[in-house]
């Protein structure tokens, strides 16, 4: 059976020391009592070697209802980022509830003439999936500033601080692949096997919205990949729903492997209610798909994060616990055609 052509993942250019990179506010506002978090991301962005600006939204702490501003006006803060040749990378403050209100105003002919890496996850992953849906960008799944690099990373040992700032500054700056991420002891294998495939994913409920609008990922495109994601609050009850929307609308039957981030504040898990546990829920809405699974990945709101890159090959093998990016997520040409560094 031959499959389908994928789209070519669309890198941005590989970053520079001195690059500029622009916290702003794509989701929720900053409120008063983040403001020393958010210093300390600035100071971890600084020591990777980039420039940092904060965008007019979170340097003027805007707030509308829950966001940092009416969709439009975040939409139009993105559309100027996104433009702006100086800027070479946007990394969202935090996450929220914003972005569904604006995926019809971004400018996604800007991201096709200067692509640029866009950071972070929770709200953020659907605009990963929307814009990798539209143009083939590269989502850099990565921790959000206020809440990861100025909360969770700093909570961390300083050897996985000093990995995880390695990590960050390879996948930006490095057109050589990262190869195997770090395990650790709360990697489990949940189905054994292996397999290679285009790494799609984020939070799950922003899985589930983004495949209910115009801005859905084409069914095939799920054909081979490496499903990742996670969630965080609610139910139990609602993980199993959302696999089994997964499931209806046949994404589950296309993918080749799974891999699961480890669970934050979800209600009903392992209580002593004969609730289930995370990795019963996923192999009961599985049942006889035999692919592999690899669940409690440090990726997601339990923080701290490990990059995942929406669209970039990965390999996996749950038997052995290992997720390895096969292929770089920048490329080292400047937008002029010159060779990068």
């Amino acid at each position: 059976m031959t499959l389908p052509a994928l789209p070519q993942p669309l890198r941005p250019r590989a970053l520079r020391p001195g690059d500029l990179v622009v916290v702003a506010s794509l989701s929720g506002p900053l409120h008063a009592v983040d403001e020393p978090a958010l210093e300390q991301a600035v100071v971890v962005l600084e020591r990777m070697g980039f420039r940092v600006r904060r965008a007019p939204l979170l340097a003027g702490r805007r707030q509308r209802w829950w966001s940092a501003a009416r969709p439009a006006e975040i939409a139009e803060e993105l559309n100027a980022l996104l433009r702006d040749p100086e800027v070479r990378a946007i990394t969202a403050h935090d996450g929220g509830h914003t972005a569904l209100g604006y995926l019809d105003l971004i400018d996604f002919e800007a991201i096709t003439a200067d692509p640029k890496p866009i950071l972070g996850f929770s709200d953020i992953s659907l605009l990963h999936l929307v814009l990798y849906a539209r143009t083939g960008l590269v989502g850099f799944h990565t921790d959000l500033a206020t809440p990861g690099l100025g909360g969770h990373w700093q909570r961390a040992t300083a050897a996985r601080q000093a990995e995880l700032e390695g990590l960050y500054s390879t996948l930006l700056t490095s057109t050589e692949p990262i190869g195997a991420l770090p395990a650790t002891p709360t990697w489990e294998c949940w189905r054994a096997g292996r397999t290679e495939g285009r790494l799609i994913g984020g939070v799950i409920n922003r899985i589930v919205l983004n495949q209910a609008t115009p801005y859905a990922l084409p069914l095939e495109w799920f054909d081979g990949a490496v499903l990742f994601w996670e969630e965080a609050g609610g139910l139990a009850a609602h993980v199993w729903s959302y696999l089994q929307v997964l499931r209806h609308a046949g994404i589950l039957d296309r993918i080749s492997g799974m891999v699961v981030g480890i669970p934050d504040g979800i209600d009903g898990l392992d209580s002593p209610h004969a609730s289930p546990t995370l990795r019963q829920i996923v192999l009961d809405v599985l049942g006889d798909r035999d692919i592999p699974v690899l669940g409690n990945v440090e990726f997601g709101h339990a923080g701290p994060n490990l990059p995942m890159p929406v669209g970039i090959r990965v390999a996996l093998d749950a038997q052995q616990r290992t997720l390895s990016l096969l292929e770089p997520a920048v490329h080292p040409l400047t937008l002029t055609g010159e060779p990068g560094t």
